[in-house]
């Protein structure tokens, strides 16, 4: 082995602190192009005077710049570690910045996720030499996204439960930076910890298909702040993958509302989280029955999934474990309407017998799941 042989750690840690530029500021000729790198390693002292491979020793510089440090002595060894503090200083100035929202981080990140992933998808998957000459691109990108995370944590969905936490996936992210720039030799290969989906979820580059998040409260609410800043242009329920879609940057854009961590991201930014009282799940099976049926309805209002026209019939969902009287009342039910509970656990029993005389005599037609299964049925198309 060469006396010269430089550990991968240390090389890794070379291309991450680099930030994928020639680490002298008057030069930050980019280092990797689309078909490999131009990447040199200089030693700040000699290595046949200190038989120094150290990481703190060595800097990435372009072919001109490394010609003229070691041959021209155009630069002196303490104006090259000079550049490996400015370039971190650079980093944290840059990267480290705290964005008012997570529209505006968003806008940061996206791009170095999405060159991340052509990486990976076009030279990992297909290409080996290639990705090998292009992983310190990566390794560059992830160390400007951790310092992104870490600045912006105010900004990240969090819960004390990792199961319901954005928050748990870039801690997993940034474990991953940290595990991705330490192994890479033969041995070092099997991580771990892999590049979390979620990730590309959260921020829009692709979904996740996960379960969807229970409060049909929530996403109403999400509706109407859309709504309001004008970016909100339709619902579509009754699928298997039900969908809003926004307009985001002049563009229509579809959100699944079983990519869990983009919308749960969303109803984080636009604080709409609020308890469940009519699950989203029992709702969207009610509309998939009405769809199956080629019945036409209209919303009520966009913000109020809950309540439905069909054939001019309103029809309100709830969820109770067992409709009372009182509850009922609490409604205020127009007449001639019909009133489904989808809460269906507990069978025909999830409406109480008293408040089936209170509907008889408001002329209101009070239905169980399975009741309003048939009623849709018997409806003409």
């Amino acid at each position: 082995m060469s006396g010269r042989y430089i550990e991968e750690s240390v090389r890794r840690r070379l291309y991450a602190e680099s930030m994928g530029r020639c680490m002298n500021p008057s030069c930050q000729q980019e280092l990797f192009r689309h078909n490999g790198d131009i990447v040199e390693k200089a030693h700040i002292d000699p290595y046949c005077e200190t038989a120094d491979n150290s990481f703190e020793n060595l800097v990435l510089l372009c072919p001109n710049c490394h010609t003229d440090f070691d041959k021209n002595h155009a630069f002196t060894a303490e104006q090259v570690l000079g550049w490996k503090k400015a370039r971190g200083e650079e980093l944290k100035r840059f990267f480290g910045k705290q964005y008012p929202s997570f529209e505006e981080l968003k806008k940061v990140v996206v791009p170095l996720l999405l060159e991340n992933q052509t990486i990976f998808e076009n030279y990992y998957l297909k290409n080996r030499v290639l990705w090998d000459k292009s992983e310190g691109r990566i390794l560059a990108n992830n160390r400007m996204l951790k310092e992104l995370f870490s600045a912006n944590w105010a900004l990240f969905q969090k819960h004390a439960d990792d199961d319901f936490s954005n928050g748990a996936y870039v801690r997993r992210f940034m474990a991953h930076v940290d595990e991705f720039e330490a192994t890479r030799s033969d041995d070092e290969k099997c991580r771990e910890i892999l590049f979390p989906q979620e990730i590309s979820s959260m921020f829009g580059i692709a979904p996740v298909e996960d379960t969807l998040l229970p409060s049909t409260e929530s996403l109403e609410l999400l509706i109407d702040r859309l709504k309001a800043q004008g970016k909100f242009l339709s619902i579509t329920l009754g699928l298997p993958r039900p969908y809003i879609t926004l307009k985001e940057n002049d563009e229509e854009v579809q959100v699944y509302l079983d990519d869990t961590p983009r919308v749960r991201q969303l109803y984080h930014d636009y604080r709409c989280f609020r308890a469940a009282k009519v699950q989203l799940k029992s709702l969207n099976y009610a509309m998939r029955v009405i769809r199956s049926r080629k019945i036409s309805y209209d919303y009520l209002c966009d913000s109020n999934l809950r309540e439905i026209t069909i054939q001019g019939t309103k029809i309100t969902f709830i969820y109770e474990y067992c409709l009372s009287e009182a509850q009922l009342m609490d409604l205020l039910p127009d007449a001639n309407s019909v009133i489904v509970n989808l809460h269906n656990w507990n069978g025909v029993g999830c409406i109480s017998k008293q408040a089936y005389a209170l509907a008889d005599s408001m002329n209101v037609t009070l239905l169980t799941t399975e009741a309003f299964y048939a009623y849709i049925n018997r409806l003409p198309k």
